[in-house]
């Protein structure tokens, strides 16, 4: 009966420790064991002391030949991880959607999206699929010095890589001949007037909460100097459409902001011959009514703009979208700068936009992150008003959930010895693609005892088991180890609490490397990796990556995900 009892808890163990890919946790393969073996509860007293001993044994294992043990000892259980977990999650339902919704996702074409603008792009496309209506893409490019040209289409491969449900494009620079009436509307209806001040003196009157002298001319004055804007009698800085608030509101940015400025260089890509545009408080006011927008979803940073925004729809008599502001989300371990990136790209400290060590979507797909695993991080982060930590782990789970039944397995020896083990028959290891989809099959690897192996994992062990393999005694003589074959029980390696560790035919190798955020790893790995570029592999016990090329030299080029 006891050796049932250790098995139950060996099958339980494995499926605990592949479930979580780590060490498993006594408490819970005890709980496991009870919950499914009620008849057992009498005997918890037995139970407790053998868990321990077999936990231990399962904690020494290495991943892949965990979840080998648990598809030849319990398959079912096996199984049961493989069971799609239930994604259905509800964020709050949103007001007034009677009719569907009308969403928009507005970046600025000054680079390719991040993660940060990851966030609003999903939420915006979540409640558009929960309640039907349209998805505006609004390209807001009024800023020709903050446009990229190349940014256009960046932006648009982005939102088809995320998946977005795009019902309507618009390009704000196609649009400024209808800012300019509503412009003049506005300033007809004594919501805005033209300031010639010298700004750095209007900004001290604003802090005084005092008026310039502008404020007070008529609206012909105004609508003169409107004209001379757009007639281009007026150069940079010298003229300002400014939108008519309270000069007493506490907060000084609410008081009397921009509308229109003169940029005279540089021209605008799309725009050529434009010199006024609008300002951003403004024509997402003006488009936000025209596109008839619904609801808002963007960060509390743009609270502001919010107030801003509304003097627009209180002059013209306009209902405003809804708005939801959800708190700030920090993203540590990448660059976000659009600024700081491309500097870094233009002084070779980075490769390009899709660098691993930059925070753009392009980068994360480079690395094998899919668009679905970053779709559910960002509704499980949800659009509460609380500053938030972006959770990479989270995104990383979200990944392996989705990768993890399509990955192919192969060896990859980083840092590589070759050596010899003494007395090994000619073997040949017939490996598994992957052990949960038997019907891909096998890659079958053949040595002479000449073998590639990982440095770091032999250093100091007296015996290891080569995965699929034998096992090898190792002796040695000062720093050098010497190999001998020890045959194939798999029970003698765990009785001596070997490590399985991966290797490589020495006669059966290409180069291979392996680009971390940390650093490159230079290696070998099994020749059917070239036939992987572009898909997700599994190196064992190393952990999931990208083949992203195989160079004319024959080197394999790969990007590491995660574990």
């Amino acid at each position: 009966m006891t050796t049932d009892i250790e098995h139950l808890l060996f099958i339980y163990a494995l499926q605990n420790a592949v479930k979580h890919d780590s060490a498993p946790k006594s408490g819970a393969v005890i709980g496991a064991v009870l919950g499914n073996h009620p008849e057992l509860r009498s005997r918890v007293r037995e139970v407790g002391p053998l868990a321990g001993r077999v936990v231990a044994e399962v904690a020494v294992m290495a991943g892949p030949e965990r979840r080998r043990l648990l598809e030849e000892l319990a398959p079912e259980l096996l199984s049961e991880l493989s069971q799609p977990r239930d994604r259905s999650r509800d964020l709050p339902a949103l007001e007034g959607v009677e009719g569907g919704v009308v969403m928009r996702f507005a970046p600025n074409p000054s680079g390719p999206l991040h993660l940060g603008h990851a966030r609003a792009a999903i939420l915006n496309d979540y409640y558009v699929r929960r309640y039907g209506g349209r998805y505006v893409l609004r390209i807001e490019d009024t800023d020709p010095r903050r446009v990229d040209p190349a940014a256009y289409e960046m932006v648009r491969e982005d939102i088809e890589w995320l998946g977005l449900g795009i019902t309507d494009v618009v390009y704000q620079s196609d649009r400024l001949e209808i800012y300019y009436d509503w412009c003049q509307k506005l300033i007809e209806l004594g919501g805005a007037y033209v300031c010639v001040c010298d700004a750095e003196w209007f900004r001290s009157l604003k802090l005084e909460k005092q008026a310039c002298p502008c404020r007070d001319q008529t609206v012909d004055e105004n609508l003169e100097l409107w004209q001379r804007m757009l007639d281009g009698e007026f150069y940079e800085g010298h003229a300002t459409v400014r939108v008519r608030t309270d000069l007493t509101h506490p907060d000084p940015a609410m008081r009397d902001y921009s509308a229109m400025r003169i940029v005279n260089t540089p021209a605008h890509p799309r725009a050529l011959d434009a010199t006024v545009f609008p300002l951003m408080n403004f024509s997402v006011a003006i488009d936000d009514h025209l596109l008839g927008i619904t609801h808002v979803i963007r960060g509390k940073d743009h609270i502001a703009n919010t107030g801003r925004q509304r003097y627009i729809f209180n002059y013209f008599r306009w209902k405003p979208p809804i708005y939801y502001h959800y708190g700030r989300m920090g993203i540590s371990g990448v660059v976000l700068s659009t600024s700081s990136m491309r500097e870094g790209i233009r002084s070779g400290v980075y490769t390009g936009w899709d660098d691993l060590h930059l925070g753009t979507l392009r980068a994360i797909a480079r690395r094998g992150i899919q668009p679905e695993a970053v779709r559910e991080a960002v509704v499980d982060i949800g659009m509460g008003e609380t500053d938030i930590t972006f959770s990479w782990e989270n995104l990383y789970a979200q990944n392996k959930e989705i990768i993890d039944p399509k990955a192919n397995r192969y060896f990859f020896v980083p840092d590589p010895i070759e050596v010899v083990v003494e007395g090994a028959p000619v073997h040949e290891a017939r490996a598994l693609l992957h052990p949960g989809d038997l019907a891909r099959g096998v890659r079958t690897l053949i040595t002479d005892g000449r073998v590639l192996l990982p440095e770091a994992d032999i250093e100091g062990r007296g015996m290891v088991r080569l995965k699929d393999l034998y096992n090898v005694r190792i002796t040695w003589d000062g720093g050098i180890p010497h190999l001998s074959y020890a045959g194939e029980a798999l029970e003698d390696a765990r009785r001596e609490r070997a490590p399985i560790i991966q290797w490589l035919p020495a006669n059966a190798k290409i180069p291979c490397t392996l680009h971390t955020q940390d650093g490159d790893v230079e290696g070998f790995c099994e020749p059917l990796v070239a036939g992987e570029v572009g898909s997700v592999v599994q190196f064992e016990r190393v952990g999931f990556a990208r083949i992203d090329a195989v160079t004319d030299d024959g080197r394999v080029d790969a990007f590491f995900a995660h574990r």
